[in-house]
């Protein structure tokens, strides 16, 4: 098989040239900027497994500290507002999966068209292609936050979120707030995910991180210290996302030596880049707009069948509300780990290296398996602990809330391997089957689970009423997705091995 071309080019006549002090190296190009590009071409020969180590650490845990927003903000409104807080948020919640639904579009889109390129060797259009998903990202920034300030698009999605009487200002008013500085989430996740493919995970891992130290410290003074609520705890995370934007953006701007450069002229969207941008994001959208629905639905089941159960409606919302912000969160590591192999699969996909197409994927499903049977182990152990670290007290709500808890996270071991194979197809530029699997889950089966379980579930356990259903269909959803999921991924591994016969028998001839 042919060796992977790297392409290389001289910065335009205009353009800023390197930084004062790095030398510059045969062809035009200082040494910085070969050791970036080095980075780049090694995804295409280093150890597969020490390549996905290399990447995984910092995408987990940069995933994670991504999903601390949440949390975060859930924690200090829990013990600064109270249960009214936690359930503002989960009223909130499926118009703010919307937001990161679209950012997901324009930023995981971006990214996995971005690797195929490099792996083509095509290094300008890669770098064209993240100067369009910086663009695409404002201008639905925009759209979005004049959207969330109209009085008949936020009121009806506030209904449909099924916010009671009592709860709905303080949602409304955080949806708002948020709205402002969506551009800083839209815009900074989607090209933090470029610095990953580039070859600079720790970088990546930073840059979030920042954001989140930054979100902590501005909830604690917004929410505990001033007393400003829910309010107080949107403007903490639009804070701590405008800290991580600023450093995303100086990475691509004035770090020396980046293999890819966020150039002006590179901002007006191009037709054909932009439909590649959105076919391949189009996946990760209808994960996240999938969310956006099942939460409506989540949402009023909620307040329908907890209205009718001791623990009321609002009390119902906060408490599955807290199971779904734990289910997100720990869900985040195994997303970390499909995003950390996702360049490596796109990058010898494009370079038709089907061997470590194959060992790649192998590599990323392993590592979610065990690492979902990690936090699954510790989550039906200290159930009531994590519970309880969000500011519910009373006791009968703390052991439904860690019942629901345990029940909904039952098949977690699994999850992590059905997220690598619906990944698999987006990095690998099969948007189609990727969207397929991607709704699979929570269109498919869990939305009709979500109806028929309420119903059926009090007659086969009387033990178990309509409101204790509704968390039991996300573990039965989550294992038909698995099963799916399986049957696609055996398929396609038998065309990787067809087509790495195919190679070797046309070496041969």
């Amino acid at each position: 098989m042919s060796d992977i071309k790297q392409h290389n080019r001289s910065d335009a006549p205009g353009e800023a040239s390197a930084s004062p002090g790095v030398v510059a190296s045969k062809g035009g190009h200082t040494a910085a900027e070969r050791e970036g590009h080095e980075r780049v071409s090694r995804m295409g020969t280093d150890s597969i497994p020490k390549l996905a180590v290399e990447f995984a650490v910092p995408a987990i845990l940069g995933m994670v500290v991504n999903g601390a927003y949440n949390v975060i903000d859930s924690v200090f409104l829990g013990h600064g507002a109270g249960e009214i807080g936690l359930s503002a948020i989960t009223v909130a919640s499926p118009t703010m999966t919307i937001f990161l639904a679209l950012a997901m579009l324009i930023g995981a889109g971006g990214n996995a068209l971005c690797a195929l390129r490099l792996g083509e060797g095509k290094r300008d259009e890669a770098e064209h292609i993240l100067g369009n998903t910086a663009m695409l990202g404002v201008l639905v920034s925009v759209v979005l936050a004049v959207a969330a300030h109209i009085p008949f698009i936020i009121e009806p999605l506030l209904t449909l979120s099924s916010a009671t009487d009592s709860v709905r200002p303080y949602a409304r008013e955080f949806i708002q707030i948020i709205s402002l500085g969506c551009v800083f989430q839209v815009v900074g996740m989607g090209l933090n995910n470029f610095i990953r493919t580039v070859g600079a995970p720790n970088r990546a891992l930073v840059t979030m991180l920042i954001g989140a130290v930054g979100c902590t410290v501005f909830n604690a003074v917004f929410v505990l210290w001033l007393g400003w609520g829910v309010a107080g705890s949107a403007w903490a995370t639009v804070c701590g996302q405008a800290i991580s934007c600023a450093t995303v953006l100086w990475y691509f701007t004035k770090t020396p030596g980046v293999p890819l450069r966020l150039r002006r002229r590179y901002f007006p969207i191009k037709a054909k880049l932009a439909r590649g941008i959105l076919s391949l994001g189009a996946a990760s959208f209808a994960v996240q707009a999938a969310g956006a629905v099942v939460n409506f639905f989540i949402n009023f089941m909620l307040v329908k069948y907890g209205s009718l159960d001791p623990i009321g409606a609002d009390n119902a919302l906060a408490s599955v509300g807290v199971v779904q912000r734990i289910g997100m969160f720990v869900i985040l590591p195994l997303i970390g780990v499909s995003i950390a192999i996702q360049p490596l699969l796109g990058f010898n996909y494009g370079a038709k290296l089907w061997g470590r197409v194959k060992t790649t994927l192998n590599v990323g499903s392993i590592g979610a398996t065990v690492l979902g049977t990690v936090m699954w182990a510790g989550i039906m152990a200290f159930a009531p602990q994590i519970v309880g670290f969000f500011g519910i007290k009373d006791q009968v709500l703390v052991d439904f809330t860690a019942f629901a808890l345990r029940v909904d996270l039952i098949f977690l071991p699994l999850i992590g391997f059905q997220i690598v194979g619906a990944n698999y197809f987006q990095a690998t530029g099969q948007p189609l089957k990727s969207i397929i699997l991607s709704l699979t889950r929570q269109i498919l089966f869990l939305i009709p689970l979500l109806f028929v379980l309420p119903e059926v579930l009090p007659h086969i356990a009387p033990m178990l009423d309509s409101l204790d259903a509704v968390y039991f269909a996300v573990p039965l959803a989550d294992f038909l997705a698995v099963f799916t999921v399986v049957v696609f991924v055996v398929i396609e591994l038998r065309k990787l091995k067809a087509r790495a016969a195919q190679d070797k028998a046309a070496c041969g001839a």
